[in-house]
């Protein structure tokens, strides 16, 4: 039987990240023919690699503080500067969101890389079929193109990533590897995901395909980003954040135009342009095609000369919470992120290892962290992994 120092299941993000650093002898397996297909994907091929301006405040856990020790000690600024010397262009897009120039595969490259230099052993197109724990360490019984195997470990590493893209592979395996093991589970959903509707919102959101607008959305946490509408419902960074925070049943509050700056649009069109319509108030102001749907149904007068103070608030109130009521979201097919875990109150936030069980680490998205849209859960992906590995080394 095969034995090693460590074995890394999932070679995401995460999973390159820790066999970067493993020391020892090392297996890095993972049940896709390449690592870091979702690197691969990510940022429009482009890869969101991490954000500048990353912190504790951009996660949901159960447990706030758990992120706090690994984003210290592995920053934005020491993944950066990795990139930086591995001579990749990159540029800041948006609110500290770094993009490289070229391609996702630069990223790729330089963990791929880092991986080989590190003399880990891997092995692509193989599956976990079963493991077992004793006193010495973990038996995996592995299936690959060689045929059926078990090999040996001291450390076993779960960077297997969430239930997000099934056609990608995406599994939970992670999760009911760490319940055979006894681990708690926190409630897994969708998030980063976009909302759907049903009827005559879903129909609104069809005439509306396209049409993308700076926007204020809240649910559970508010976010001031860009929205679209798309022929299944609500789409763009702002509704994809709030989607982290939503709960089915639950209001989503839109805020295409401040109270303020409504008013003042509807007071300077009123007294200039009196015989105009309502809609005239808004030209230059909103997408053309949004301005008539957002009106809709306030029974406006035909004349900006004739509004009432009343029909005034009551476009303010539009305007600034327009309250709309999704039926769900696109679910896993299309989410960027799974929210929930393995829940952080068995691991360690020193070094992701699992209380009860000397040797067992999970780190990236299986675990009950989720970052922002924007680079936060590669950070997370960067930090949780990296950590692992120096716990991992202090062990041997």
């Amino acid at each position: 039987m095969a034995q090693f120092d460590t074995i890394i299941i999932g070679a995401g993000a995460a999973g390159l990240m820790c066999a970067a650093q493993a020391p020892g002898r090392t297996l890095l397996i993972d049940h896709a023919k390449a690592a870091g297909e979702k690197i691969r994907i990510s940022g429009g091929g482009r890869c969101n690699f991490t954000n500048m301006y990353a912190g504790p405040e951009n996660y949901i856990s159960g447990n706030p503080h758990f992120v706090k020790s690994a984003l210290a000690r592995y920053t934005q600024w020491d993944f950066i500067d990795w990139v930086a010397q591995s001579g990749i262009a990159y540029h800041e897009k948006t609110l500290g969101q770094l993009f490289c120039d070229h391609s996702a595969k630069d990223i790729i490259n330089m963990l791929t890389s880092a991986v080989s230099a590190a003399g880990v052993q891997t092995a692509l197109n193989t599956a976990v079929q079963r493991v077992e724990n004793g006193p010495a360490g973990y038996t995996l019984h592995l299936s690959g193109p060689d045929g059926a195997y078990p090999c040996h470990t001291r450390n076993l590493v779960v960077a297997t990533g969430g239930k997000p893209i099934p056609k990608m592979g995406a599994t939970d395996f992670g999760l009911k590897l760490a319940q055979q093991f006894g681990l708690p589970i926190t409630e897994t959903f969708a998030g980063l995901v976009p909302y759907t509707f049903q009827g005559d919102t879903l129909d609104m959101c069809k005439s509306l395909a396209g049409v993308a607008f700076p926007s204020t959305m809240r649910t559970g946490a508010t976010f001031t980003e860009a929205a679209l509408f798309t022929h299944r419902g609500l789409s763009g960074p702002a509704a994809l954040q709030t989607s982290s925070y939503w709960s089915a049943g639950d209001p989503v509050s839109l805020s295409i135009l401040s109270a303020d700056e409504t008013r003042r649009l509807l007071q300077t069109a009123r007294q200039a342009h009196g015989k105009r319509s309502v809609d005239a108030a808004f030209h230059g102001a909103l997408p053309a095609r949004l301005i008539p749907v957002a009106l809709s149904g306030l029974n406006l007068p035909q004349r900006l000369g004739d509004i009432t103070t009343a029909q005034i608030d009551a476009i303010t109130d539009r305007m600034a919470n327009w309250t709309l009521h999704p039926n769900g979201t696109e679910g896993y097919r299309t989410a960027e992120v799974m929210v929930g875990g393995v829940d952080t109150d068995a691991l360690s936030s020193q070094t992701l290892q699992a209380k009860d069980h000397p040797g067992l680490y999970f780190i990236g998205e299986c675990v009950d962290v989720t970052g922002w849209l924007g680079g936060y859960n590669f950070q997370w992906a960067w930090s949780s992994g990296w950590v692992a590995a120096q716990a991992i080394k202090s062990a041997l």
